[in-house]
């Protein structure tokens, strides 16, 4: 979702998590319709190499080698990975995006009649179950999750990479129903990115039965926002505490970032 659709050119924003303010750009909106296809996200040599190499994902992590087994997969030769620019990261970039794209299919709401007790189901609980549904849907990668993580933390991939988790708090709260047109537009989907990212990190550590910690600290830092969400100083100082957290979890691990 984005702010009123029926201005032709609307202002945007991408969010610093070390001030937790957005930083505003024009630029021509794109918005969710249901009325409208959307292109593949993908280009179909692309896709069918990508689409076979996260199969290898779970075996080889998020590699050259996983790359390359995908493109035989395909039918094509090891050499045609060159048709990916990024590398690895495009391997990465191609399990965010898809996940995305996946949860308005894989995560529908009842209705009022279908649950029976007359009662809608909130913003908030939808905010949350469609959260907790794009986490799991790391279930299958996240022992090679905080390999992706290292990779999208690079200075060459990190833009790029928050570029694509500020659409999917965007995505989430366009499927949970928000209309906002206020400033709150702005200050929820930064709230939410933070609270997924961490969130997301904390996963990786997770032994607990079906990731039930993962689901307690995800509910943890829901509850915070629904605190003192509208404080942006404060909601700042969180940001930049779990931004330090997550790259001091991976560096425990070995990893050079």
């Amino acid at each position: 979702m984005a702010p009123p659709a029926q201005l032709a050119n609307c202002v945007r924003g991408t969010f610093r998590a070390s001030s937790f303010r957005p930083t505003l750009w024009r630029q021509r909106c794109l918005y969710h319709s249901y009325e409208y296809s959307q292109p593949p996200p993908f280009p179909p040599a692309e896709a069918a190499i990508l689409s076979s190499a996260i199969s290898h994902v779970p075996a080889f992590g998020f590699t050259l080698d996983a790359l390359k087994l995908g493109a035989r997969d395909a039918g094509y030769l090891d050499v045609s990975t060159n048709l990916l620019p990024r590398g690895v990261f495009d391997l990465v970039n191609y399990h965010l995006v898809m996940q995305r794209l996946a949860l308005k299919d894989s995560v529908q709401f009842p209705t009022e009649a279908e649950q029976g007790t007359g009662k809608k189901i909130g913003i908030g609980a939808k905010v949350r179950t469609l959260t907790l549904a794009r986490l799991r849907a790391n279930e299958p990668v996240i022992h090679r999750w905080q390999e992706a993580l290292a990779i999208m933390a690079q200075p060459s991939y990190a833009p790029p990479s928050f570029a694509e988790l500020a659409k999917l708090a965007d995505e989430i709260w366009f499927l949970a129903g928000d209309t906002s047109v206020d400033t709150s537009w702005y200050t929820k989907r930064a709230s939410l990115s933070a609270i997924y990212s961490a969130t997301e990190v904390f996963m990786t550590q997770d032994t607990s039965k079906n990731f039930a910690e993962t689901e307690q600290f995800l509910d943890a830092r829901l509850e915070d926002v629904r605190k003192f969400g509208g404080f942006l100083g404060a909601l700042g100082e969180w940001a930049d505490f779990t931004g330090h957290s997550a790259v001091n979890v991976l560096r425990s691990k070995g990893l050079r970032i």
